[in-house]
């Protein structure tokens, strides 16, 4: 067979084997996840900390009060990062490493508490396993238990009936850390570590090359930190090479275990949305809309790597430049489409390399909003959102008030959803356009930041705030981002476009939880057959290509086409 023969089989079996298990693990950990945010019941070392912090957990929090609480919580993180950064040199393990500047430290404080792991340095040169451990990995564990905490609030306000609360902010946090991804990340790190992932404290070690030479090794706590690093689709890397890294990939079969361990919440949660409100079929719906957006897009990305022009690619089997010889372009374009559909930055080829319009694809699956499947709760509560958008289209198409879930969508919903759709967009174009337009930060931008002029140079810039809005923190890699204008920018939007978006979601689930349940009529819109998931698939192809489509033609587009 040739080599482009043999990646497609390739391609075939390694996506339906991933297909498979994840279809038959969201049964018991979708189950398990609606369980843990309805039981009654505290573990004894839950109360403790409920004690250590004076929350009364069985009391409820209006959305205003749950979105202070998460509010407050993630300043207080972003500033214990930023400190630690900035004090590492006098912590232990700090490697003899000196303090990061203060606009690195500012980016990666936010780049970490957002969920979103946005990396503008080498980790190993640049962080100690003092601030990993105590700072980057903690944040990995929180900030993925707060996505999940306000997915799960907007569930509450859907299915519950004139109620004033949501829930109890500290309480899902900690059962989100405490039963699902603790556990959950102790379990994947023993697996990692079988599979050769390294877990030590040596620092730097030298050795002697074949050649008769010396070179610096590295090692660290990177099991530990791979598993929730995946698990929460955080996506920071311990190594610069990230999920390239043989400390971190040693092999093919672990990098498509990794593949599954950040899909496998994200898919799980729609199994949980559906027990949660009391019809399954509805959350069956929802992963089925996911799961087309997940299928096509791998099946872009596969063929746009593949078949890339020109006759050494064709005789390579493929566009090879900037991916893994172990991998292959099957495992890396499944890798690159899955971590850019949920939020995880995470990477084992370089996207920078890919054609022009592979780096559309993963570019496009940021742009969708990150729903297919999304990142840990953000997918699903992103979908949920753009779920009532549809709901409200199809009720404008037969003039009836629309009604999701038994719940009236009025002007307040409308607002809300709308508002929260246009909030990620509007963050990248201008983050887009000031790199562009202001004359000294253009300067830096294009002689600096940009290593590939022209349009290439240009989508290395889209994508990076693309990146940074949607809380991705996957890069081009071809940029230079450790400026003060890109930290400093990448910043910001990195923590509007995590945070923002949260406002609207909880206020969202407040107006629902607020009502009671109207009567389902012959006339209501069922949400749970195949020609909702057509509709709801229509409308996030819709709101995306509206907003992006003449960006992306400046861009990827027209370097593809050119």
């Amino acid at each position: 067979m040739t080599p482009a023969v043999t990646e497609i089989w390739v391609f075939v079996a390694q996506f339906l084997a991933l297909a498979l298990v994840l279809v038959l693990v969201q049964f018991p950990l979708g189950n398990w996840i609606a369980r843990v945010y309805t039981d009654r019941h505290h573990l004894r070392a839950e109360r403790g900390f409920y004690r250590l912090i004076g929350v009364d957990s069985g009391a409820g929090q209006s959305w205003r009060a749950y979105l202070r609480a998460i509010l407050v919580f993630s300043l207080l993180g972003i500033l214990v990062v930023y400190l630690l950064q900035r004090v590492q040199q006098v912590l232990p393990y700090s490697l003899g490493l000196p303090p990061t500047s203060e606009h690195l430290a500012f980016n990666t404080a936010i780049s970490f508490v957002t969920n979103t792991n946005w990396q503008s340095y080498s980790p190993e040169v640049t962080l100690g396993y003092t601030v990993q451990l105590v700072g980057l990995a903690v944040q990995n564990f929180v900030s993925a238990a707060v996505g999940m905490a306000v997915a799960v609030a907007l569930v509450r306000g859907i299915a519950s009936r004139n109620s004033a609360t949501i829930g109890n902010f500290w309480v899902d946090l900690t059962r989100g850390i405490l039963r699902i991804l603790l556990p959950l990340s102790v379990i994947t790190a023993i697996v990692l570590l079988a599979g050769g992932v390294i877990q030590n404290l040596s620092g730097f070690q030298s050795v002697s090359t074949l050649t008769g030479g010396t070179a610096t090794i590295p090692g660290g706590p990177v099991a530990s930190q791979e598993a929730i690093k995946e698990l929460g689709t955080n996506g920071g890397g311990f190594f610069n090479a990230n999920s390239a890294h043989p400390f971190e990939a040693p092999s093919a079969w672990v990098s498509l275990f990794q593949i599954f361990l950040l899909l496998v919440i994200p898919f799980s949660l729609p199994r949980a949305f559906g027990v949660l409100v009391g019809d399954r079929r509805q959350g069956w719906a929802i992963l089925a809309t996911m799961s087309v957006f997940w299928v096509v897009s791998n099946v872009l990305l596969f063929w746009a790597e593949l078949a890339g022009s020109g006759k050494a690619l064709q005789l390579a089997g493929g566009a090879m430049e900037g991916k893994e010889q172990r991998f292959g372009i099957a495992l890396s374009t499944i890798f690159g489409s899955s971590t850019t559909l949920t939020s995880t930055g995470a990477v084992n080829s370089m996207h920078d390399s890919y054609t022009a319009l592979g780096g559309a694809v993963t570019m496009g699956d940021m742009m969708l909003g990150e729903v297919a499947p999304g990142g840990v709760g953000s997918g699903l509560y992103g979908m949920l959102v753009l779920a009532i958008i549809a709901v409200f289209v199809a009720g404008l198409m037969v003039g009836r008030t629309p009604e999701y879930l038994q719940k009236k969508i009025g002007p307040r919903q409308m607002k809300l959803a709308s508002l929260y759709i246009l909030t990620t967009p509007v963050i990248v174009l201008l983050g887009v356009a000031a790199s562009f337009a202001i004359p000294g930060v253009k300067d830096d931008v294009a002689k600096t930041s940009i290593l590939n002029p022209g349009l290439h140079g240009f989508s290395e810039v889209l994508y990076a705030f693309t990146s940074a809005a949607n809380n991705n923190g996957s890069a081009f890699a071809g940029l230079t981002a450790a400026t003060p204008w890109m930290d400093s920018a990448l910043g910001v939007a990195m923590l509007l476009g995590r945070f923002v978006p949260i406002v609207f979601v909880l206020a969202l689930a407040g107006s629902f939880a607020e009502q009671d349940r109207v009567p389902v009529t012959a006339g209501t819109l069922p949400t749970h057959r195949p020609q909702f998931v057509g509709l709801l698939i229509g409308t996030v192809l819709i709101v995306t290509a509206l907003t992006y489509f003449p960006v992306l033609a400046l861009g990827p587009l027209a370097e593809g086409l050119s």
